[in-house]
C-alpha cells in the first residue's frame, strides 16, 4: 500500500500560550507585509498598543524586527538567517566558556563568543560579570556583521574581492531600490569601510561605539585555529560611560591573554 505524501492536521494546542502565539503572529506579519505600524499590528492581534509595542521589543531585542526613521517595523536580520551549519560550533563554544568566564571576572564585563555567517554574526554565547550596571546576555542574537565590534575583526579577515561581492552597491543602483536592513553601500561609502577594517587589521580589534545600540560601546578580537583561519572573535560589551577607561585600561591586553587560552583549546577545530 502507497504511504499517503499528505501532512498530518496540525491542531490548535489544547494550552495556548497567548504571549508566545502573538509573537509569533507578529513574526508572520513582518514577513508577510514587510512594514508593520504599532496601531496596524495592535489592531491585527486585537491587543492595546502598549502590548503590542513590549511585543516588538523582544522581537527587536532577539533581531527578529528592526525599526525605521518613521517608527514601522520591518523583519529583521534574524527574520532570514538559515542554520549556520557549522557542526564545530558546540565545541567552540564549549572550549570557549571557561576563559570567556575568566576574562568576564577579570575585566568586570560581559564578554561574547560569535561567529560570522554572511553579513551577519551569532552570538553563539555570553559570560556576565557581576557588575549592577552590564550590558545584558546577548546568546542567540543574530545582528549584522558590520555593525559589532566582532563582526568587523571577522571581515577584516576577508580580502577586498569577498568584501565587495557582499557589501558594494553598483553605481547605477537606483537608491529608492534599498531597504531597512539592506547591508550594500554605495561605492564612496564602501572606500571607508575598507579603510575602517585596514585599521581593525592592524589595531589587531575592532570597536563598536553605539553602532547596535544607544549607550553601549564593544571592543572585539578574533579567534583562529592553529591554521591561522579564524573560527569566531570574542567582545566585551560595555556600557558607553565605561569606554574611555577601558581604552586606557588593561581591557586589550587581558582579551589577547584570553584569546591565547582560547586559541590554545581550540588550534584542532577546522572549518
Amino acid at each position: 500500500m502507497q504511504k499517503s505524501s499528505h501532512r498530518p492536521m496540525i491542531e490548535k494546542p489544547a494550552y495556548m500560550l497567548e504571549s508566545v502565539d502573538n509573537a509569533l503572529r507578529l513574526v508572520q506579519l513582518l514577513r508577510d507585509v514587510g512594514a508593520v505600524r504599532l496601531s496596524d499590528a495592535a489592531a491585527e492581534l486585537g491587543v492595546a498598543p502598549s502590548t503590542a509595542h513590549r511585543l516588538f521589543a523582544m522581537l527587536l531585542y532577539r533581531g527578529f524586527a528592526v525599526q525605521d526613521e518613521a517608527r514601522r517595523y520591518h523583519p529583521g536580520p534574524a527574520m532570514g538567517a538559515g542554520p549556520a551549519r557549522r557542526g564545530w560550533t558546540r565545541e567552540f563554544t564549549e572550549l570557549s566558556r571557561p576563559h570567556m568566564e575568566a576574562l568576564a571576572s577579570r575585566c568586570g564585563e560581559t564578554v561574547n563568543l560569535v561567529i560570522r555567517v554572511g553579513t551577519q554574526v551569532r552570538f553563539l554565547l555570553s559570560a556576565e560579570s557581576n557588575e549592577m550596571l552590564r550590558v545584558g546576555d546577548r546568546q542567540g542574537q543574530v545582528l549584522d556583521a558590520e555593525r559589532t565590534a566582532g563582526g568587523k575583526i571577522l571581515l577584516a579577515e576577508l580580502r577586498e574581492e569577498i568584501l565587495a561581492q557582499l557589501y558594494l552597491r553598483p553605481p547605477d543602483w537606483p537608491e529608492q531600490d534599498t531597504t531597512p536592513g539592506d547591508r550594500t553601500m554605495p561605492p564612496e561609502q564602501f572606500e571607508a569601510f575598507l579603510r575602517e577594517l585596514a585599521g581593525c587589521r592592524q589595531a589587531g580589534f575592532a570597536i563598536n561605539l553605539q553602532q547596535t545600540e544607544v549607550g553601549i560601546a564593544a571592543f572585539g578580537m578574533a579567534v583562529r585555529n592553529h591554521a591561522g583561519s579564524a573560527l569566531g572573535a570574542i567582545s566585551v560589551s560595555i556600557p558607553v560611560v565605561r569606554y574611555q577607561q577601558h581604552l586606557r585600561g588593561p581591557l586589550i591586553a587581558q582579551m589577547q591573554s584570553a584569546v591565547r587560552g582560547i586559541e590554545a583549546d581550540v588550534g584542532d577545530i577546522e572549518v
